[in-house]
């Protein structure tokens, strides 16, 4: 503890310090291993950032005069969590910070996630202290179609760190939608209630293409962002945990051309072959997730098991009905190293896979140049329990310096 307390006054010692927690803007970091995610790991790497940029990245750089220096056993990108409901589901668990499922109807795709965002959540700078930097964030999974997804860092600034308003659309097959509606019960009813509005979609969008304006139908908030996930200006992130569910959510993506993103595929272990042929990512479920329901045969070694047969994998921190509401993200990348998957992929699951997936690689997921300066600093081995994460930039700026 004592060691750790050091570490973290020497940290605090070589930074200025500009208003409530914000270093200057000429920054300096210094790793006895620097994972760039975008080649080699760095021995006594050197990341330079100038204005919330990277201005360069190498071994041994010269600091330049007037950068503020950080020192750390291991630095790496900010982490991003590819599926998540932070800041619509709130750190207390009550009603009134529980915004991510409608259970009006089942299928409502037009729902966006930044109406109901809230970037004053706490369990925003919870997520943020554990070096998560962005957050594809929205409407949860329990219904047919439960809403979109957003794209945004966790910085302070709230709204104006948002990447892209809508992301994903979010559905689900399997059980839980029942459990949730009165309709469907069952998962052929809900495929073919699915497909319904797909089609009807397909219609609506062919109308709304007719030269004669008077022949377009009335705008439908619904089929219009049903239209936009069949042209493919949204991914389709489908929840599925069953290998029936993830088969029928392939066949679903293959019936329609979407973009899809399976997320959850907790018996996707069954399934390599598939969704390998198919092309498609995973968001793997939660390493820890409880084994039952839709999850009852899932497995530890899912998200080892889907990186050796060379598919895009991401972990994500998840959907829990229980305070904090978030699982710690590196916890579960740990988990999946415990478990068969090499720390380089399990870093690349937290980080660069996820960037890709959301479509901002060009800013986010690695240290390179010109890219947003998103950091993470520890004093030791990130896939060590005993490891801290000791501070935390988004955009250059110091968010969070507290060894936890």
């Amino acid at each position: 503890m004592k060691k750790h307390i050091q570490i973290a006054a020497a940290m605090v010692a070589s930074v200025a310090i500009v208003g409530a927690g914000k270093v200057q803007a000429q920054v300096a970091i210094k790793g006895e291993t620097v994972y760039t995610m975008a080649g080699t790991p760095i021995k006594n790497g050197v990341v330079l950032i100038k204005d919330g940029k990277i201005e360069a990245v190498g071994a041994n750089l010269q600091v330049p005069q007037n950068y503020k220096t950080y020192t750390a056993k291991v630095v790496t990108p900010g982490f991003v969590d590819a599926h998540t409901s932070v800041g619509l589901a709130g750190i207390y668990n009550v009603p009134a910070d529980q915004q991510q499922l409608e259970r009006t109807a089942p299928i409502q795709p037009e729902l966006r996630a930044i109406d109901a965002y809230n970037p004053n959540e706490e369990l925003i700078k919870y997520v943020r202290s554990y070096g998560v930097t962005t957050i594809n964030t929205g409407h949860a999974p329990g219904a047919l179609a439960s809403g979109q997804l957003m794209t945004l860092k966790t910085s302070e600034d709230g709204f104006s760190s948002l990447l892209d308003t809508t992301s994903m659309v979010a559905f689900t097959l399997g059980t839980t939608v029942g459990d949730n509606y009165s309709s469907p019960k069952t998962s052929a009813k809900g495929m073919a209630m699915l497909r319904a509005e797909l089609q009807a979609a397909q219609n609506y969008s062919r109308k709304m293409g007719n030269s004669d304006a008077t022949k377009r139908p009335d705008r439908n908030l619904k089929l219009e962002t049903l239209a936009d996930v069949l042209n493919k200006k949204y991914k389709a992130l489908i929840t599925a945990n069953r290998a029936q569910d993830i088969m029928a959510a392939l066949r679903l993506a293959k019936e329609f051309n979407l973009d899809l993103v399976l997320d959850g595929a907790a018996e996707a272990y069954l399934l390599v072959d598939e969704i390998k042929a198919a092309g498609v990512p995973v968001i793997v479920h939660p390493t820890m997730a409880r084994a039952y329901g839709d999850n009852k045969n899932m497995s530890f070694e899912t998200a080892a098991t889907l990186a050796r047969a060379g598919i895009p994998v991401a972990i994500q921190s998840g959907f829990e009905a229980y305070v904090p509401r978030a699982r710690v993200l590196l916890f579960e990348a740990s988990v999946a190293v415990a478990n068969g998957m090499q720390p380089e992929q399990a870093l690349a699951a937290i980080t660069s896979t996820p960037a890709k997936m959301l479509g901002q690689y060009g800013r986010v997921g690695s240290l390179e140049k010109g890219k947003d300066a998103d950091v993470v600093l520890f004093d030791g081995d990130p896939f060590e329990y005993t490891t801290h994460v000791c501070t935390v930039l988004v955009n250059g700026t110091v968010v969070s310096e507290e060894c936890i």
